[in-house]
Protein backbone atom coordinates (compact mmCIF):
# COMPACT_ATOMS: atom_id res chain seq x y z
CA UNK A 1 0.00 0.00 0.00
CA UNK A 2 2.89 3.09 0.94
CA UNK A 3 4.10 1.82 -2.39
CA UNK A 4 0.96 2.13 -3.97
CA UNK A 5 0.13 5.75 -2.51
CA UNK A 6 4.45 6.67 -3.21
CA UNK A 7 3.55 5.70 -6.77
CA UNK A 8 0.53 8.10 -6.67
CA UNK A 9 1.80 11.19 -5.03
CA UNK A 10 4.93 11.06 -7.36
CA UNK A 11 1.95 10.72 -10.27
CA UNK A 12 0.46 13.65 -8.88
CA UNK A 13 3.30 15.87 -8.40
CA UNK A 14 4.70 15.54 -11.69
CA UNK A 15 0.96 16.04 -13.04
CA UNK A 16 1.26 19.37 -11.33
CA UNK A 17 4.67 20.69 -12.42
CA UNK A 18 3.44 19.91 -15.97
CA UNK A 19 0.32 21.80 -15.39
CA UNK A 20 2.46 24.93 -14.07
CA UNK A 21 4.45 24.77 -17.42
CA UNK A 22 0.90 24.54 -19.49
CA UNK A 23 0.24 27.23 -21.68
CA UNK A 24 -2.61 29.57 -20.44
CA UNK A 25 -5.83 30.15 -21.58
CA UNK A 26 -5.71 33.81 -23.40
CA UNK A 27 -6.70 36.58 -21.33
CA UNK A 28 -6.32 39.56 -23.82
CA UNK A 29 -8.16 41.87 -21.66
CA UNK A 30 -7.39 45.63 -23.78
CA UNK A 31 -6.65 48.49 -21.71
CA UNK A 32 -4.12 50.10 -19.59
CA UNK A 33 -5.50 49.57 -16.04
CA UNK A 34 -8.84 49.23 -14.03
CA UNK A 35 -9.75 51.46 -11.16
CA UNK A 36 -11.81 50.32 -8.62
CA UNK A 37 -12.92 51.85 -5.16
CA UNK A 38 -13.82 49.70 -1.92
CA UNK A 39 -16.02 50.27 1.08
CA UNK A 40 -13.80 48.24 3.82
CA UNK A 41 -16.41 49.90 6.75
CA UNK A 42 -19.39 47.06 6.33
CA UNK A 43 -20.17 43.50 5.45
CA UNK A 44 -23.39 43.26 3.04
CA UNK A 45 -25.93 42.06 5.20
CA UNK A 46 -25.43 45.20 6.96
CA UNK A 47 -28.18 46.74 4.66
CA UNK A 48 -30.28 44.41 5.99
CA UNK A 49 -29.40 43.60 9.97
CA UNK A 50 -27.85 46.85 9.99
CA UNK A 51 -24.33 45.30 11.74
CA UNK A 52 -21.41 46.56 9.72
CA UNK A 53 -19.31 43.20 11.29
CA UNK A 54 -15.71 43.24 11.41
CA UNK A 55 -14.00 45.98 9.21
CA UNK A 56 -11.79 45.35 6.08
CA UNK A 57 -8.84 48.17 7.18
CA UNK A 58 -9.30 50.95 5.31
CA UNK A 59 -11.59 51.92 2.52
CA UNK A 60 -9.02 51.91 -0.98
CA UNK A 61 -9.00 52.75 -4.38
CA UNK A 62 -6.93 49.66 -6.05
CA UNK A 63 -5.37 50.05 -9.20
CA UNK A 64 -4.76 46.58 -11.48
CA UNK A 65 -1.96 47.37 -14.06
CA UNK A 66 -2.92 45.05 -17.54
CA UNK A 67 -0.46 43.60 -19.81
CA UNK A 68 1.19 41.02 -17.87
CA UNK A 69 0.19 37.57 -17.77
CA UNK A 70 -3.53 36.97 -15.81
CA UNK A 71 -2.16 35.28 -13.04
CA UNK A 72 0.42 38.39 -12.12
CA UNK A 73 -1.96 40.89 -11.96
CA UNK A 74 -1.66 42.78 -8.64
CA UNK A 75 -3.93 45.46 -7.21
CA UNK A 76 -1.44 48.54 -5.81
CA UNK A 77 -3.82 50.30 -3.60
CA UNK A 78 -4.04 53.56 -1.48
CA UNK A 79 -5.83 54.46 0.59
CA UNK A 80 -9.24 56.97 -0.20
CA UNK A 81 -12.95 56.89 1.48
CA UNK A 82 -15.89 56.21 -0.39
CA UNK A 83 -19.05 54.01 0.48
CA UNK A 84 -21.30 51.29 -1.19
CA UNK A 85 -24.18 52.75 -0.47
CA UNK A 86 -25.14 54.61 -3.17
CA UNK A 87 -24.90 53.34 -7.11
CA UNK A 88 -21.83 51.91 -8.19
CA UNK A 89 -20.30 55.45 -10.26
CA UNK A 90 -18.04 56.79 -6.96
CA UNK A 91 -15.39 56.93 -9.05
CA UNK A 92 -14.52 58.47 -12.40
CA UNK A 93 -11.30 58.91 -14.35
CA UNK A 94 -10.52 61.38 -16.89
CA UNK A 95 -10.04 60.57 -20.64
CA UNK A 96 -6.29 60.70 -20.76
CA UNK A 97 -6.48 58.11 -17.55
CA UNK A 98 -4.06 60.52 -15.50
CA UNK A 99 -6.07 60.88 -12.83
CA UNK A 100 -9.11 59.53 -10.47
CA UNK A 101 -12.28 61.34 -8.71
CA UNK A 102 -13.65 60.03 -5.99
CA UNK A 103 -16.72 60.51 -4.14
CA UNK A 104 -17.27 59.99 -0.18
CA UNK A 105 -21.06 59.57 -0.03
CA UNK A 106 -20.70 58.39 3.54
CA UNK A 107 -17.98 58.90 5.66
CA UNK A 108 -15.71 55.71 7.83
CA UNK A 109 -17.65 53.92 10.70
CA UNK A 110 -16.70 55.48 14.45
CA UNK A 111 -13.43 54.66 15.44
CA UNK A 112 -12.87 51.43 18.04
CA UNK A 113 -16.68 50.89 18.20
CA UNK A 114 -16.64 47.01 17.85
CA UNK A 115 -20.70 46.53 17.47
CA UNK A 116 -21.02 49.58 14.55
CA UNK A 117 -24.14 49.83 12.75
CA UNK A 118 -24.94 51.45 10.00
CA UNK A 119 -26.76 54.06 11.75
CA UNK A 120 -23.45 54.93 12.70
CA UNK A 121 -22.44 56.25 9.66
CA UNK A 122 -22.73 60.17 8.83
CA UNK A 123 -22.91 61.40 5.87
CA UNK A 124 -19.32 61.95 4.23
CA UNK A 125 -18.45 65.67 1.83
CA UNK A 126 -15.18 64.41 0.86
CA UNK A 127 -14.02 64.78 -2.81
CA UNK A 128 -10.51 63.06 -3.52
CA UNK A 129 -8.20 63.44 -7.09
CA UNK A 130 -5.89 60.70 -7.09
CA UNK A 131 -2.38 60.72 -9.31
CA UNK A 132 -2.33 57.53 -11.59
CA UNK A 133 0.74 58.62 -13.71
CA UNK A 134 2.20 55.89 -12.13
CA UNK A 135 -0.20 53.25 -12.04
CA UNK A 136 2.46 51.09 -9.22
CA UNK A 137 2.25 53.53 -6.73
CA UNK A 138 -1.47 55.56 -6.82
CA UNK A 139 -1.24 59.07 -4.88
CA UNK A 140 -3.90 61.13 -3.19
CA UNK A 141 -2.85 64.56 -4.58
CA UNK A 142 -5.92 66.67 -3.51
CA UNK A 143 -8.96 66.51 -0.93
CA UNK A 144 -11.94 69.16 -0.58
CA UNK A 145 -14.76 69.55 1.42
CA UNK A 146 -17.43 68.63 -0.95
CA UNK A 147 -21.32 68.66 -1.12
CA UNK A 148 -22.64 66.69 2.01
CA UNK A 149 -24.26 62.67 0.74
CA UNK A 150 -22.59 63.25 -2.80
CA UNK A 151 -23.78 59.74 -4.61
CA UNK A 152 -22.22 60.07 -8.40
CA UNK A 153 -19.51 61.72 -10.28
CA UNK A 154 -19.28 61.99 -13.63
CA UNK A 155 -16.37 63.98 -16.09
CA UNK A 156 -16.95 64.89 -19.34
CA UNK A 157 -15.35 64.50 -22.69
CA UNK A 158 -12.61 66.66 -22.22
CA UNK A 159 -11.67 66.12 -18.71
CA UNK A 160 -12.05 69.94 -17.80
CA UNK A 161 -15.62 69.71 -15.42
CA UNK A 162 -16.43 67.38 -13.20
CA UNK A 163 -20.26 66.44 -12.57
CA UNK A 164 -21.46 65.69 -9.17
CA UNK A 165 -25.34 64.27 -8.16
CA UNK A 166 -25.98 65.31 -4.67
CA UNK A 167 -28.62 63.20 -2.17
CA UNK A 168 -31.95 65.36 -1.11
CA UNK A 169 -30.97 64.15 2.53
CA UNK A 170 -27.57 65.86 1.75
CA UNK A 171 -26.60 69.20 0.46
CA UNK A 172 -29.09 68.01 -2.17
CA UNK A 173 -32.07 70.22 -0.62
CA UNK A 174 -29.67 73.32 -1.89
CA UNK A 175 -29.29 71.76 -5.21
CA UNK A 176 -28.95 68.64 -6.49
CA UNK A 177 -25.93 69.12 -8.74
CA UNK A 178 -22.41 70.73 -8.21
CA UNK A 179 -20.16 71.39 -11.18
CA UNK A 180 -16.21 71.15 -10.64
CA UNK A 181 -13.73 73.07 -12.72
CA UNK A 182 -10.71 70.09 -13.54
CA UNK A 183 -7.12 71.44 -14.82
CA UNK A 184 -3.78 70.74 -13.59
CA UNK A 185 -5.09 67.93 -11.61
CA UNK A 186 -6.92 69.92 -9.60
CA UNK A 187 -10.34 70.58 -8.88
CA UNK A 188 -11.60 74.59 -8.90
CA UNK A 189 -14.19 76.47 -6.87
CA UNK A 190 -17.89 74.61 -7.38
CA UNK A 191 -20.63 75.76 -9.49
CA UNK A 192 -24.03 75.05 -8.14
CA UNK A 193 -26.23 75.41 -11.24
CA UNK A 194 -29.87 75.67 -11.20
CA UNK A 195 -31.33 72.68 -12.56
CA UNK A 196 -34.60 74.05 -14.64
CA UNK A 197 -38.02 71.87 -13.39
CA UNK A 198 -36.35 70.38 -10.85
CA UNK A 199 -38.29 69.74 -7.32
CA UNK A 200 -37.11 70.16 -3.57
CA UNK A 201 -36.67 67.00 -2.32
CA UNK A 202 -36.63 64.88 -5.41
CA UNK A 203 -33.25 62.65 -5.85
CA UNK A 204 -30.97 63.13 -8.71
CA UNK A 205 -29.17 60.06 -8.10
CA UNK A 206 -26.61 59.93 -11.40
CA UNK A 207 -25.83 62.34 -13.85
CA UNK A 208 -23.74 61.31 -16.75
CA UNK A 209 -21.79 63.28 -19.45
CA UNK A 210 -22.12 62.78 -23.32
CA UNK A 211 -19.44 61.08 -24.96
CA UNK A 212 -18.75 64.17 -27.14
CA UNK A 213 -21.36 66.79 -26.52
CA UNK A 214 -21.23 68.97 -24.14
CA UNK A 215 -24.72 67.44 -22.52
CA UNK A 216 -25.38 65.40 -19.27
CA UNK A 217 -28.17 63.19 -18.39
CA UNK A 218 -30.03 63.10 -15.37
CA UNK A 219 -32.18 60.21 -13.72
CA UNK A 220 -34.63 61.64 -11.62
CA UNK A 221 -35.04 57.78 -9.23
CA UNK A 222 -38.15 59.77 -7.41
CA UNK A 223 -40.15 60.59 -10.58
CA UNK A 224 -38.63 57.87 -12.67
CA UNK A 225 -37.60 59.83 -15.31
CA UNK A 226 -34.35 60.78 -17.44
CA UNK A 227 -33.84 64.39 -18.60
CA UNK A 228 -30.83 65.97 -20.59
CA UNK A 229 -29.39 69.64 -20.24
CA UNK A 230 -26.91 70.99 -22.37
CA UNK A 231 -23.92 72.68 -19.93
CA UNK A 232 -22.74 76.54 -21.34
CA UNK A 233 -19.93 77.92 -19.84
CA UNK A 234 -20.61 81.69 -18.76
CA UNK A 235 -17.78 83.58 -17.62
CA UNK A 236 -16.45 81.56 -15.02
CA UNK A 237 -19.16 79.69 -14.04
CA UNK A 238 -21.40 76.91 -16.13
CA UNK A 239 -24.99 77.81 -16.78
CA UNK A 240 -27.62 74.72 -17.94
CA UNK A 241 -29.81 74.46 -19.86
CA UNK A 242 -32.95 71.95 -20.56
CA UNK A 243 -32.23 69.72 -24.20
CA UNK A 244 -35.33 67.81 -25.33
CA UNK A 245 -38.19 66.77 -23.45
CA UNK A 246 -38.39 64.52 -20.09
CA UNK A 247 -38.20 60.65 -21.06
CA UNK A 248 -40.49 58.40 -18.50
CA UNK A 249 -38.41 55.52 -17.87
CA UNK A 250 -39.63 52.71 -14.77
CA UNK A 251 -39.50 51.59 -11.11
CA UNK A 252 -36.59 52.77 -9.26
CA UNK A 253 -33.93 53.87 -11.85
CA UNK A 254 -30.21 53.64 -10.74
CA UNK A 255 -27.60 55.02 -13.30
CA UNK A 256 -27.50 55.57 -17.41
CA UNK A 257 -24.71 54.78 -19.55
CA UNK A 258 -24.38 56.50 -23.30
CA UNK A 259 -23.65 53.72 -25.88
CA UNK A 260 -20.47 55.10 -27.41
CA UNK A 261 -21.55 57.04 -30.70
CA UNK A 262 -23.73 59.13 -27.68
CA UNK A 263 -26.95 57.68 -29.60
CA UNK A 264 -28.73 55.60 -27.22
CA UNK A 265 -28.75 56.54 -23.14
CA UNK A 266 -29.28 52.85 -21.25
CA UNK A 267 -30.76 52.75 -17.76
CA UNK A 268 -31.41 50.18 -15.21
CA UNK A 269 -33.97 49.98 -13.13
CA UNK A 270 -34.15 47.68 -9.87
CA UNK A 271 -37.98 48.07 -9.00
CA UNK A 272 -37.54 48.83 -5.34
CA UNK A 273 -40.22 50.49 -3.28
CA UNK A 274 -42.28 50.75 -0.69
CA UNK A 275 -44.95 48.79 -2.81
CA UNK A 276 -42.27 45.74 -2.90
CA UNK A 277 -42.68 43.77 0.77
CA UNK A 278 -39.43 44.12 2.06
CA UNK A 279 -38.77 46.97 -0.54
CA UNK A 280 -35.31 46.23 -1.92
CA UNK A 281 -34.97 42.35 0.06
CA UNK A 282 -37.99 40.83 -2.09
CA UNK A 283 -37.22 43.13 -5.19
CA UNK A 284 -38.65 41.43 -8.12
CA UNK A 285 -36.18 41.16 -11.67
CA UNK A 286 -35.55 44.54 -13.06
CA UNK A 287 -34.92 45.74 -15.97
CA UNK A 288 -32.85 48.31 -18.53
CA UNK A 289 -33.98 50.64 -21.08
CA UNK A 290 -32.93 51.91 -24.02
CA UNK A 291 -33.97 55.92 -24.90
CA UNK A 292 -32.51 57.54 -28.00
CA UNK A 293 -31.25 60.81 -28.04
CA UNK A 294 -32.21 62.72 -30.27
CA UNK A 295 -34.97 60.66 -32.25
CA UNK A 296 -36.60 63.58 -34.23
CA UNK A 297 -37.04 67.63 -34.21
CA UNK A 298 -40.77 68.41 -32.91
CA UNK A 299 -42.42 70.72 -35.54
CA UNK A 300 -41.30 73.67 -33.58
CA UNK A 301 -37.81 72.71 -33.76
CA UNK A 302 -36.97 70.84 -30.27
CA UNK A 303 -35.41 67.91 -29.49
CA UNK A 304 -37.50 64.67 -29.16
CA UNK A 305 -35.87 62.02 -26.81
CA UNK A 306 -37.69 58.72 -27.20
CA UNK A 307 -38.21 55.38 -24.85
CA UNK A 308 -37.43 52.54 -27.94
CA UNK A 309 -36.76 49.49 -26.03
CA UNK A 310 -36.78 47.38 -22.56
CA UNK A 311 -35.45 44.07 -21.49
CA UNK A 312 -35.84 41.82 -18.09
CA UNK A 313 -32.38 41.54 -15.91
CA UNK A 314 -31.95 39.27 -12.45
CA UNK A 315 -33.01 40.68 -9.19
CA UNK A 316 -31.55 44.39 -8.11
CA UNK A 317 -29.27 44.57 -11.21
CA UNK A 318 -27.25 47.79 -9.90
CA UNK A 319 -24.25 47.92 -12.16
CA UNK A 320 -24.63 48.85 -15.62
CA UNK A 321 -22.20 49.15 -18.35
CA UNK A 322 -21.83 49.01 -22.67
CA UNK A 323 -18.88 47.75 -24.59
CA UNK A 324 -17.37 49.77 -26.73
CA UNK A 325 -18.51 48.21 -29.82
CA UNK A 326 -21.79 49.24 -28.55
CA UNK A 327 -23.16 46.46 -29.50
CA UNK A 328 -23.27 44.27 -25.77
CA UNK A 329 -24.75 45.80 -22.63
CA UNK A 330 -24.03 43.54 -18.96
CA UNK A 331 -26.13 44.23 -15.39
CA UNK A 332 -24.20 43.03 -12.29
CA UNK A 333 -27.23 41.89 -10.26
CA UNK A 334 -26.93 41.14 -6.74
CA UNK A 335 -29.97 38.54 -6.70
CA UNK A 336 -30.44 38.06 -2.62
CA UNK A 337 -27.19 37.64 -2.04
CA UNK A 338 -26.23 40.44 0.40
CA UNK A 339 -28.89 38.66 2.67
CA UNK A 340 -27.65 36.96 6.08
CA UNK A 341 -26.58 33.79 5.67
CA UNK A 342 -29.34 32.47 7.80
CA UNK A 343 -31.80 34.31 5.98
CA UNK A 344 -34.45 31.79 3.89
CA UNK A 345 -34.51 34.50 0.85
CA UNK A 346 -30.38 34.33 0.29
CA UNK A 347 -30.07 33.19 -2.82
CA UNK A 348 -26.55 32.10 -2.42
CA UNK A 349 -25.43 33.56 -6.17
CA UNK A 350 -25.35 36.95 -7.63
CA UNK A 351 -25.77 37.06 -11.46
CA UNK A 352 -24.61 38.78 -14.86
CA UNK A 353 -27.15 39.70 -17.63
CA UNK A 354 -25.81 39.88 -21.20
CA UNK A 355 -27.45 41.98 -23.16
CA UNK A 356 -27.34 42.50 -27.06
CA UNK A 357 -28.04 46.27 -28.50
CA UNK A 358 -28.97 47.42 -31.85
CA UNK A 359 -26.11 50.22 -32.37
CA UNK A 360 -29.11 51.14 -35.19
CA UNK A 361 -31.79 51.23 -33.66
CA UNK A 362 -30.99 50.66 -30.03
CA UNK A 363 -33.07 47.34 -29.80
CA UNK A 364 -32.28 45.40 -26.61
CA UNK A 365 -32.53 41.55 -26.76
CA UNK A 366 -31.98 39.61 -23.28
CA UNK A 367 -28.75 36.65 -23.78
CA UNK A 368 -29.30 35.22 -20.53
CA UNK A 369 -28.72 35.61 -16.81
CA UNK A 370 -25.33 34.04 -15.79
CA UNK A 371 -25.03 33.22 -12.16
CA UNK A 372 -22.24 32.60 -9.92
CA UNK A 373 -20.29 31.92 -6.38
CA UNK A 374 -20.03 35.80 -5.20
CA UNK A 375 -21.59 38.57 -3.31
CA UNK A 376 -22.80 41.85 -4.15
CA UNK A 377 -21.66 42.78 -7.59
CA UNK A 378 -22.21 46.36 -7.93
CA UNK A 379 -20.11 46.80 -11.14
CA UNK A 380 -18.36 45.60 -14.58
CA UNK A 381 -16.73 47.03 -17.68
CA UNK A 382 -15.85 45.75 -20.80
CA UNK A 383 -12.65 46.33 -21.84
CA UNK A 384 -11.64 47.48 -25.25
CA UNK A 385 -12.11 44.59 -27.62
CA UNK A 386 -15.27 44.13 -26.48
CA UNK A 387 -14.42 40.32 -25.70
CA UNK A 388 -14.10 40.56 -22.04
CA UNK A 389 -15.67 41.93 -18.99
CA UNK A 390 -14.42 42.71 -15.55
CA UNK A 391 -16.64 42.37 -12.92
CA UNK A 392 -16.11 43.88 -9.19
CA UNK A 393 -17.47 41.32 -6.46
CA UNK A 394 -17.80 43.09 -2.73
CA UNK A 395 -17.50 39.61 -1.10
CA UNK A 396 -17.28 36.12 -1.06
CA UNK A 397 -19.42 33.12 0.38
CA UNK A 398 -16.29 31.45 1.88
CA UNK A 399 -15.30 33.72 4.52
CA UNK A 400 -12.18 35.44 3.38
CA UNK A 401 -13.72 39.02 4.25
CA UNK A 402 -12.27 40.09 0.46
CA UNK A 403 -12.96 41.66 -2.53
CA UNK A 404 -12.22 40.94 -6.03
CA UNK A 405 -12.14 42.08 -9.99
CA UNK A 406 -13.32 38.62 -11.84
CA UNK A 407 -12.72 38.39 -15.41
CA UNK A 408 -15.10 37.15 -17.74
CA UNK A 409 -14.81 35.79 -21.45
CA UNK A 410 -17.70 36.87 -23.86
CA UNK A 411 -17.57 33.29 -25.78
CA UNK A 412 -19.11 32.68 -29.28
CA UNK A 413 -18.99 29.46 -31.48
CA UNK A 414 -17.62 28.98 -33.91
CA UNK A 415 -20.06 26.78 -35.76
CA UNK A 416 -22.99 28.82 -34.70
CA UNK A 417 -23.20 32.05 -35.59
CA UNK A 418 -26.19 33.26 -33.19
CA UNK A 419 -25.13 31.45 -29.92
CA UNK A 420 -23.66 33.95 -27.18
CA UNK A 421 -22.03 32.70 -23.89
CA UNK A 422 -20.35 34.79 -21.16
CA UNK A 423 -17.75 32.47 -19.15
CA UNK A 424 -16.53 33.20 -16.01
CA UNK A 425 -12.81 32.47 -15.95
CA UNK A 426 -10.85 31.19 -13.16
CA UNK A 427 -8.33 34.49 -13.27
CA UNK A 428 -9.15 36.86 -10.47
CA UNK A 429 -7.45 39.82 -8.36
CA UNK A 430 -7.84 40.52 -4.81
CA UNK A 431 -8.90 43.66 -4.06
CA UNK A 432 -9.98 44.99 -0.18
CA UNK A 433 -13.78 43.86 0.81
CA UNK A 434 -16.39 46.00 -0.23
CA UNK A 435 -15.52 46.46 -4.08
CA UNK A 436 -18.34 48.22 -5.48
CA UNK A 437 -16.98 50.99 -8.27
CA UNK A 438 -14.93 50.68 -11.48
CA UNK A 439 -13.60 52.07 -14.10
CA UNK A 440 -11.41 51.36 -17.11
CA UNK A 441 -8.91 53.51 -17.94
CA UNK A 442 -8.19 52.92 -21.66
Amino acid sequence: MKRIAMAWTLAVGSAFAQSTDAPLAPLDFLGRALVVVSDADMQASAYVDGRLGPTAGDDTLSVIAMGRQPRELRAAAVAVSNSVAGPPVAVAVTPDGSHAIVVETFAPRPAGKADARFGDLRFGNRVQVVDLSDLARPRVVQTIDGPVRPDAVSINADGTLVAIAVHPNGDGTRTPLVLYPFAQGRLGAPVMPDLPGWRPGERLIHAEFHPSQPVLALVNETRAELSFVRVAQAGRGWTVQPWGNTVRIEKSPYMVRFTPDGRHALVNALYWGADVQGTWNEAPRGSVVSVRVEARNAPDGTVVHALVSRAMTGVSPEGLTVSPDGKLAATTNLERSFLPFDDARQTFYSSITLLRIDPRSGTLSRVADFAYDGILPEAAVFDGSSRFLAVATFDHYDGRRAGSVDFWRIARDPLDAERLELVKTSYSVPVTRGAHSMVLVR
